[in-house]
């Protein structure tokens, strides 16, 4: 069993924490049967679907269990009951896992992996909330509409080409974009590429080996992956340079007009003066353009497909889009909030698929989980989201099936509290997560206007995980719908500047300016 030291900043136990260490009646809860001594709860396994495969004990053992994996006991909750009482702030607080902590080498202390102890996470947090204001995401609205408009025009070129369009790489050319764009002035040139930009090549690297991490021993990971370790190395190292050489431009612009990036630079914290070092910006911008568009990819792919998948409820959604946008050929900030019907679809896809699929939870104190459970003061538990989402109790007993009038407002007051967590829980729930919603929303409504959906009979979703969940393989038919002369004019702000998409990193091109996408925090 590991070896701990208690930290001097919280008394907390440091370093990884088995189950055995802080669940005092652990014979309690329920485990996969057949393990086998030294490797544990392996026969079986797929080490490439781990989240697939704990959701499908979850349905075998209930609503708290424990899986073991080479002398690591974990511990997944996901009863709503259970996950309510561990969303109080006063008794739990964020966990930053072995998932997450495996991508701490690339993002350190920023917003997403930062310990609770750590003081950038507070500094960054404080500094940043104010781009997340009503008024900041009103300025962002412009340079998604530029973005999306580029999506379309390559969609629109596949389509009188013949071919069917790569959900989940396009989804993800949008959402870098727009978080590079808007929020560090930066063109990665996404959509003039045939293969995936370097930096996304490289983030998927850094995020299948944060993976690959959990699913061997601890001892022999420097053994096993020796040449994958190599390879993570390269990548971090080129994330890094991109990032480096993004944040010297603009130290030698003399700074923007106050995107994300100068937030981070110039801005001190409102109460203390303090500022970012020059180190946490770097790994700042990294969480940001990592974790702020992969997630939102993944939700917009998931989305697609449903609407695929059910014409009658993409039907509707589009009735709303034509009543609500009328002739308007680019909607406005506010008309983009009044997709209701369109943001049922986003959550329902997040429901059944939330694309960040788990939060971990630690007690702050020595305390009794949902009055049946002891936990030690540092135990923590994995949540299982897309299991709490489909929890009989508050979703039905129909919970597989896609319906997004589970999200009428009648039917979500009805509901417990805390049975949807699609972005985290509590302080350290998603700092943009309403931004995140905004760029989604409007996406699959100029989506909906512009093109009818429809996928190949023969397609069964897959699942891909690499710590984030994404559709595998999709590939959407498109058929043009009629074009309404005011949407002709929604070309005007889709051009690229003429200075942007530099493809070397060591010259990042300026886009223009506006503030910041999203990050998972």
């Amino acid at each position: 069993m590991a070896a701990m030291t208690e930290t001097m900043e919280t008394g907390l136990p440091k370093g990884f924490r088995s189950a055995e260490q802080g669940w005092p009646e652990l014979r309690r809860i329920p485990h996969p049967p057949h393990r086998l001594p030294l490797l544990g709860d392996v026969l079986g396994a797929d080490r490439h679907r781990p989240l697939q495969d704990s959701m499908r004990f979850a349905r075998e053992l209930g609503p708290i269990f424990r899986r073991r994996a080479f002398g690591k006991e974990f511990v997944f909750v996901w009863g709503a009951r259970l996950v309510a009482d561990l969303a109080d702030e006063s008794r739990f607080a964020k966990h930053v896992g072995l998932g997450v902590a495996n991508l701490r080498p690339v993002a350190g202390d920023g917003l997403f992996t930062a310990y609770n102890h750590e003081p950038n996470w507070q500094l960054a947090h404080d500094v940043l909330a104010p781009g997340f204001s009503r008024e900041a995401m009103e300025g962002y609205h412009g340079m998604m509409l530029a973005v999306a408009g580029r999506l379309t025009d390559h969609w629109d070129r596949q389509l009188a080409a013949g071919r069917t369009v790569d959900v989940p790489g396009d989804m993800t050319r949008l959402t870098l974009e727009t978080i590079a764009r808007t929020g560090f002035g930066y063109d990665f040139g996404s959509f003039e590429r045939d293969r995936p930009h370097p930096f996304v090549t490289a983030m998927v690297g850094t995020l299948t080996y944060a993976q690959r991490l959990n699913s061997v021993p601890g001892p022999l990971a420097p053994l096993l992956l020796r040449a994958a370790a190599r390879r993570n190395a390269a990548d971090m190292a080129y994330l890094n340079r991109t990032v480096d050489d993004l944040i010297a431009a603009r130290r030698r612009s003399g700074g923007g007009e106050g995107d994300l990036l100068d937030r981070m630079l110039a801005t001190a914290h409102p109460e203390t003066g303090e500022k970012l070092s020059s180190e946490n910006v770097r790994k700042q911008v990294i969480t940001f353009l990592v974790a702020g568009h992969e997630t939102t990819s993944g939700a917009l792919s998931f989305a697609l497909y449903y609407l695929a998948r059910h014409p009658e409820i993409a039907a509707r959604a589009r009735a709303e889009v034509e009543q609500v946008w009328g002739g308007t050929g680019l909607p406005r900030y506010d008309q983009v909030a009044r997709l209701r019907q369109v943001r049922r679809v986003l959550d329902e896809s997040l429901r059944l698929w939330p694309t960040a699929p788990a939060f971990a939870r630690e007690a702050r104190q020595d305390t009794v989980l949902a009055g049946e459970h002891p936990m030690r003061r540092g135990a923590w538990a994995l949540v299982l989201t897309p299991m709490l989402h489909r929890e009989p109790e508050a979703w039905g007993e129909d919970a597989e099936r896609f319906d997004p009038d589970r999200f009428t407002a009648p039917a979500v007051r009805a509901r417990p509290p805390h049975t949807f967590k699609p972005f985290g829980t509590g302080a350290r729930a998603c700092i943009g997560r309403q931004f995140a919603l905004h760029e989604a929303t409007l996406v699959l409504g100029l989506l909906l206007r512009r093109y009818d959906l429809s996928v190949d009979p023969g397609y069964r979703l897959s699942v891909a995980e690499r710590l984030t969940l994404m559709p595998e393989g999709l590939r959407l038919r498109l058929e043009r719908r009629p074009q309404r002369p005011a949407e002709a004019r929604t070309s005007a702000p889709q051009a690229r500047p003429a200075h942007a998409g530099a493809a070397d990193p060591a010259e990042p091109a300026q886009a223009s300016r506006c503030p910041v996408h999203r990050a998972t925090d």
